[in-house]
């Protein structure tokens, strides 16, 4: 089983990369898709959050109320701490049952948190999607119509640019086009598909 740890900073293209990789017929675990699924209602870490954080979290069809969870931890490190510690293994977990169950080449998993969590510890090649900040705030406004100051309030709660760069094996700078994203990708493709039959 070969891994590929693809990681970025918000706005950095990090789903347009696993888009592309997966439309050559790689499988793509998506770490947040994971962390969605482990706080299903009747899973046991909604479960623990809700013990821990209250009912206030938990919205009316008794799904997590992510706004509300989010408000409570972006203000308090403890909370986000406890919260971690809950979610982490079971998320861990999600993703270890999805990359073994893959039957391609190599697998992706992608995730924002890769080097933040113990996560790149599955992985045996890390890629990250690097973007200048100017360019993840200017996307990421666009996406999702926010402020800028909040895309910097995440920006900054994340990894530094420069550190997640000494961390990566490989570096896919984004400030282009689609096309030239996807230039960049097939030579990395070619390589990784190179690692994981010499593995």
């Amino acid at each position: 089983m070969f891994v590929v740890g693809l990681t970025g900073g918000i706005g950095s293209g990090k789903t347009a990369a696993s888009d592309y990789l997966a439309s050559k017929g790689i499988t793509v675990v998506d770490a947040d898709l994971a962390a969605r699924l482990v706080v299903l209602p009747g899973k046991t870490a909604l479960k623990a959050i809700e013990a821990r954080f209250g009912a206030d979290v938990i919205a009316a069809d008794g799904t997590l109320d992510r706004r509300a969870l989010r408000q409570i931890v972006f203000a308090d490190d403890n909370a986000r701490r406890d919260l971690e510690a809950i979610t982490h293994p079971a998320i861990g977990a999600e993703i270890m049952q999805q990359l073994q169950a893959s039957q391609s080449p190599y697998t992706v998993l992608v995730s924002p948190l890769l080097l933040e969590t113990s996560q790149h510890q599955m992985a045996n090649r890390i890629m990250l999607v690097d973007v200048p900040e100017a360019l993840q705030i200017e996307r990421t406004r666009n996406r999702d119509d926010v402020p800028a100051s909040q895309v910097e309030a995440i920006i900054a709660a994340q990894m530094s640019r420069t550190e997640k760069r000494q961390k990566a094996d490989d570096i896919v700078v984004n400030d282009g086009s689609l096309h030239e994203l996807h230039e960049k990708l097939d030579h990395l493709h070619t390589q990784y598909l190179e690692m994981a039959r010499s593995s």
